[in-house]
């Protein structure tokens, strides 16, 4: 965020609301993982390495194509990280320096929010303190009213989204950031969410500190340079990280979140009954 101014699987306790998958009727194992899309996988190559980001344009479509524009114009080649707030988030672009923008927008309308209506979403059984339902569309932390409401992208570790200031139609994705720190949930419907980071993120959280006024740098000298960002499906698919995500949507998710919520190991002496959308493991591993 800019800061210029200022129905159907049940696992014991666990019912994950899913696209009409029936608890007779689970997956294989092999397709308990889901590839990642390459045309809307981003690459950012750091000195330290690759940060590597999963875009959801089924929560906001238009912010996505237009991320996607500024990469393909390499908008985002050499351009600086230039906040990192200790437990709260990283962000990156809008140089001081103008640069083209080709054919994408500086700004659109935010998509802070939109409709629950057709957006698949795999339900928590436990109450959330900021929504009256919180789980995952395809593999993204999200949250919604109800099945007719609105519904939005959470900000969990690892959630990218758009930086804007104070007007909500300011930003438009040449800002971008990542929460580091404890899930900044009062951002939720407030800003918004395009992805989140799928690997790489120790490379974001273990940078300096920046010890200005909202954990801005102070020198351009302390920022770290962006290398490149690239769109996976523009790259040879020798060049591609073949990554897959387990589905949200299947028995093995829902068996592993309900272990997360009722703890059977030794060291546990008391269970928790209830497990929080940001804690809940989303793996990711290569493609076999």
């Amino acid at each position: 965020m800019k800061h210029t101014t200022s129905r159907g699987v049940c696992i014991a306790v666990i019912c994950l609301v899913t696209r009409g998958v029936s608890a007779q009727n689970t997956a294989p194992a092999d397709d308990d993982w889901r590839t990642l899309d390459p045309a809307n996988t981003l690459y950012m190559d750091l000195d330290a390495g690759r940060v590597i980001i999963e875009l959801a344009p089924q929560l906001a479509p238009k912010h996505v194509a237009n991320i996607k524009m500024l990469v393909h114009d390499q908008y985002f080649d050499a351009q600086r990280i230039n906040r990192l707030q200790d437990n709260f988030v990283v962000q990156w672009g809008d140089d001081s320096v103008a640069r083209p923008l080709g054919k994408a927008k500086k700004t659109l309308p935010g998509e802070f929010t939109r409709s629950a209506v057709g957006l698949p979403f795999d339900a928590l059984p436990d109450p959330d303190t900021y929504a009256p339902h919180v789980g995952f569309s395809n593999g993204f932390p999200a949250a919604r009213e109800s099945e007719k409401g609105a519904a939005w992208g959470v900000h969990c570790y690892g959630t990218v989204g758009v930086g804007r200031d104070n007007d909500a139609d300011s930003g438009g994705g040449t800002e971008l950031y990542v929460v580091i720190g404890q899930a900044p949930r009062q951002l939720d419907r407030n800003i918004t969410v395009v992805g989140r980071v799928v690997r790489g993120m120790p490379l974001l959280a273990s940078l300096p500190r920046g010890t200005g006024d909202g954990g801005f740098y102070k020198e351009r000298s302390e920022h770290t340079i962006i290398r490149s960002m690239r769109l996976a499906a523009d790259l040879p698919e020798g060049e591609r990280e073949p990554l897959e995500a387990l589905r949200t949507d299947s028995k093995r998710f829902a068996d592993q979140t309900e272990s997360r919520r009722n703890r059977h190991d030794d060291w546990y002496k008391v269970q928790a009954g209830h497990i929080d959308v940001c804690n809940v493991p989303l793996p990711v591993r290569k493609k076999k």
